[in-house]
């Protein structure tokens, strides 16, 4: 079993910055891909930015440039850098693992970005 642990979310201004973490543990196999997707109120959850365990990155074009994803493999932790936040930033941000054909979600953790 592989459980998730999500933390960092808050609330904070347009063109602030925050710093989430997403802990996995459990059976975690040295090959893997963590990733983060928020979920918009009303909307349905979508890629944000996803790490290979050999460090290859992928983000959602909304976030290039203002977003960077990392990774420890030693600690199985997932942090994303975010800067320059925008108000349509805001949602539910959520840690996904894929590992052997299977996907593991954490609770998640809520942005907020508003004057």
């Amino acid at each position: 079993q592989v459980q998730l642990v999500e933390s960092g979310g808050g609330l904070v201004q347009p063109g602030g910055s925050l710093r989430l973490s997403c802990a996995a543990s459990g059976s975690i196999f040295s090959i893997n891909f963590m990733g983060w997707y928020r979920q918009a109120p009303g909307k349905q959850r979508e890629l944000t930015a996803v790490i290979s365990s050999g460090g290859s990155t992928n983000y959602a074009d909304s976030v290039k440039g203002r977003f960077t994803i990392s990774r420890d493999n030693a600690k199985n932790t997932v942090y994303l850098q975010m800067n320059s936040l925008k108000p349509e930033d805001t949602g539910v941000y959520h840690c996904r693992l894929d590992q052997l054909g299977r996907a593991y979600w954490g609770q998640g953790t809520q942005v907020t970005v508003s004057s």
